[in-house]
């Protein structure tokens, strides 16, 4: 069962003491190599964080069908079993009305290469925007749960 989705998007923070390439870097970990650059918009924007200090804000969007079919192949491979429970316990809180599935992970551990879920501040977010049909809450869970089940 494959999970079908008209784009992905992943946003980020990068702090003014964070390095950007390594932040990148971090992002890098949930696009799979197979994906054309082409495919993968990336705009990063500078403003300002909570006390003013400067903060740039990462984002990235996988529009094209192949690419996000090649995103969920390589996200799901990422999701150690753990997670993978743990998104599903939480599913409900996980999926909102317009049918976009969040997971935010460690940005910390992302720059080693692994995916892991956190629920903490410093996170990369992952939202997926699925495709099913009735396009409603409960239909966009059950297709997520199938998925990340099997």
């Amino acid at each position: 069962m494959m999970l079908r989705a008209h784009h992905i998007r992943i946003t980020t923070f990068i702090q003014a003491t964070e390095d950007e390439d390594k932040v990148l870097e971090a992002i890098g970990t949930f696009i799979p190599e197979e994906i054309d650059d082409d495919d993968v918009i990336f705009d990063v924007e500078e403003t300002k964080g909570f006390f003013g200090n400067p903060i740039k804000v990462v984002n990235v969007e996988i529009k094209r069908s192949r690419a996000v079919r090649a995103f969920l192949r390589h996200f799901k491979e990422l999701l150690s079993e753990g997670d993978k429970r743990y998104i599903l316990e939480n599913l409900d809180e996980k999926v909102d009305e317009e049918g976009t599935l969040y997971i935010r992970f460690n940005k910390q551990k992302a720059y080693l290469g692994e995916a892991e879920v956190d629920e903490g501040a410093d996170v990369i977010q992952v939202r997926i925007k699925v495709k099913a049909f009735p396009m409603r809450k409960e239909a966009v869970v059950k297709a997520v749960r199938e998925w990340l089940d099997e």
